[in-house]
């Protein structure tokens, strides 16, 4: 399915590089690499980089040779970042959907909304309170040194009044009751029931209301006319939601 998905792909690889230059890292050999990544929920790519030195299957799956030298890790994250600016990773999955719904493995009646919590890379320390003029002010540290201890037992902290210097979309946010608070996204997918097959997906602000807008948005754009589409949601209490294409959702 990657071999079929890539070679439709082919025409479009040749606009994320400019003209001149050297490309560092060829475009299907980083799709299969973050696919590995992905499916072997592998969590840096720096350890992505180290088991492809010695492991056999993911060079044979890259399509690198046993002696071949492994990228570096930020050699890798910098042209993974051309994937979504050349639409390439969205373009990728639509084309692997194109093969499951050419084979009838798609349902287009009955699906299930799911949500993920996704921490940002931002550290509690850098949530800190704005002022007036929403200038992020820091405060000083309690004491020395490049990485203080502070103790925010007793300080009120909420996406209201502070906000993250080093990733100021990110906002403060559990998934359940008694659980840690923690600077996230949240990551949204519509899964299929026939198959369990992924048909789309959504990352949004973290946010009390986020999983029902993206699961209305995400249901909204299902092909199939004036059909009766039923999602159900799966959260702490699992609850059935239907939505028809008047536009009710309860």
């Amino acid at each position: 399915m990657v071999d079929e998905a890539l070679r439709a792909l082919d025409g479009r690889f040749d606009s994320l590089y400019d003209g001149e230059g050297q490309k560092s890292i060829p475009s299907e050999q980083l799709l299969r690499a973050l696919l590995l990544q992905m499916l072997y929920s592998i969590r840096s790519e720096r350890m992505l980089m180290e088991q492809m030195e010695y492991n056999l299957l993911y060079r044979w799956y890259v399509g690198m040779s046993m002696n071949e030298e492994v990228w570096h890790p930020t050699v890798l994250t910098k042209n993974r970042d051309r994937l979504p600016e050349g639409e390439i990773a969205e373009e990728f999955f639509r084309v692997v959907l194109r093969q499951a719904r050419r084979k009838r493995l798609l349902s287009d009646e009955h699906f299930t909304v799911d949500g993920t919590l996704i921490e940002a890379w931002a550290g509690q320390k850098r949530f800190q309170l704005k002022d007036e003029d929403d200038i992020l002010k820091p405060p000083p540290p309690p004491d020395a040194g490049s990485n203080p201890t502070i103790n925010y037992g007793k300080q009120k902290r909420s996406n209201d009044t502070h906000q993250s210097t080093t990733d100021p979309l990110a906002r403060l946010y559990k998934k359940s009751r008694g659980s840690e608070a923690k600077l996230a996204y949240l990551g949204h997918i519509l899964t299929q029931n026939r198959n369990g097959l992924v048909v789309k997906t959504r990352v949004t602000l973290a946010t009390g209301t986020a999983e029902r807008h993206a699961a209305i948005e995400m249901t909204k754009q299902i092909p199939g006319g004036s059909k009766r589409v039923t999602p159900g949601a799966i959260a702490a209490t699992t609850r059935r939601l239907s939505w028809n294409r008047c536009g009710s959702f309860g």
